[in-house]
């Protein structure tokens, strides 16, 4: 009678934990679409209404926190989560409000309803860039909370805008201020990208990036007149330069001689020439300008004096009435003259505890890559700051800026487990790291 007693009570017990976990999943669940349903994309992102939501999270966590607007118009919010011993540096958790603008129509569901389909498929935008991390770190800490845990080392959680527009007057704001400095950061963690399988992606470096417009000039004449050196054949002539030299980097990805990561990329973005009427274009005139637009993104790796000069001398030359801009130019080297990269092996203990603690959360990393694009992340390596980039998704396919966006909610739940293991592990971290920051960077 007793065994039949305590069989009962023991499935009565596995019960409730299993209840209860469902109620806990689905209330993390519900906060994640409550985060995705605030519209801040561009033109109009509604920053402060993501604002107040980041804020009633960290009061339920009991997190100190405050907002700052270095531009008017875009805050910022810092939380932070104080560590037993304040000599340590501080790690901070680094994400962005903001996201690119979606189109309704072309969605199968709102892109901000948050709506979860019967595969749990949760789709908004956002999902996966990068509200999913924004809110799994402070589900991550949640948990740890409730299991007691308390930090050692403490740690900084930032919620910046304009992330998708360049960062300039968010994460660069922050990185530059007084703030920053006060707070002692010696590592940072950001986004990265979606897994379309079960190994996780992580980050040690970005291809930085150069917006480049190459501009031609000519003498003017008449569409059936034929003449050397016209504003649009120059123009041409540069363009077959690019084309050129985009296929020699592109066949050795092709090929398997190096990753995406590792090339130069460079796309045209843009091309404008011609007089224009009220209805088209003049068809039989020949224009005296002509432009381009290209969108080049270099790897730290890259040799940037060379890449300069075939830019002068063979993409954009003045001896073809030739000249050049740069919208923007990203810096290669950090502040301290070196690669704006971050060494991940077991000689730097930041990436050692990162990949330990994912397999510790029983997940899976890829070899770590050279992300494509820009994020934040580069606004603090350009410091010396190592920093990994990371978002906690795996099998799924990239929907980052595409139609369609969606994160299954049973792997966002498993995202924020690997985020419990690795503040856990840099939250309990006591060695000096700091002291010796320029050791982890090449």
């Amino acid at each position: 009678m007793q065994t039949i007693k305590t069989f009962f009570n023991l499935c009565f017990l596995s019960l409730l934990f299993f209840s209860c976990k469902a109620t806990q999943n689905s209330s993390i669940i519900s906060r994640f679409q409550e985060y995705l349903q605030i519209n801040t994309a561009y033109p109009n992102p509604n920053y402060y209404e993501a604002v107040d939501f980041i804020l009633s999270q960290a009061k339920s966590l009991s997190l100190e926190s405050q907002t700052i607007e270095f531009v008017k118009g875009k805050p910022l919010v810092l939380l932070k989560w104080p560590g037993k011993n304040p000599k340590l540096s501080s790690v901070l958790l680094n994400s962005h409000t903001d996201v690119v603008p979606a189109e309704p129509h072309k969605w199968a569901h709102h892109p901000f309803s948050a709506h979860i389909d019967s595969d749990g498929n949760i789709y908004a935008r956002g999902s996966q860039d990068m509200k999913c991390v924004g809110t799994q770190y402070l589900e991550a800490i949640r948990k740890l909370k409730i299991s007691g845990f308390e930090p050692t080392r403490t740690i900084y959680l930032s919620y910046v805008p304009d992330e998708e527009s360049g960062g300039l007057d968010g994460a660069e704001k922050l990185a530059e201020s007084e703030l920053f400095e006060k707070m002692n950061v010696a590592f940072l963690l950001d986004e990265g990208m979606p897994s379309p399988n079960e190994k996780y992606l992580a980050y040690y470096a970005e291809r930085s990036l150069m917006w480049l417009v190459i501009k031609a000039t000519g003498a003017p004449g008449h569409g059936a007149k034929l003449y050397d050196n016209t504003a649009m054949e120059n123009l041409l002539k540069s363009i077959e330069s690019i084309r050129r030299f985009r296929a020699s980097q592109f066949d050795m990805v092709k090929a398997g001689l190096k990753d995406e990561g590792e090339v130069i990329s460079v796309n045209m973005v843009f091309l404008k020439a011609g007089t224009q009427t009220p209805t088209g274009f003049v068809m039989n005139l020949q224009p005296s300008e002509a432009e381009a637009g290209f969108d080049i993104r270099v790897p730290p790796t890259a040799d940037l004096k060379s890449l300069e000069k075939r830019i002068a001398e063979e993409w954009a030359p003045a001896s073809r009435n030739m000249t050049f801009e740069f919208i923007q130019k990203d810096p290669l080297l950090d502040k301290f003259g070196r690669p704006i990269l971050t060494v991940a092996d077991s000689s730097n203990p930041w990436w050692f505890l990162f990949k330990e603690a994912i397999q510790k959360a029983g997940g899976k990393l890829e070899k770590p890559e050279i992300l494509l694009g820009a994020t934040d992340a580069s606004f603090f390596r350009q410091r010396g700051l190592p920093a990994i980039g990371f978002s906690a998704i795996a099998n799924t396919p990239d929907r980052v800026h595409d139609h369609n966006e969606f994160l299954n909610q049973e792997e966002y739940l498993k995202g924020v487990d690997i985020y419990v293991s690795i503040i856990k592990a840099y939250a309990s971290y006591a060695g000096h790291a700091e002291a010796k920051a320029s050791k982890y960077e090449l």
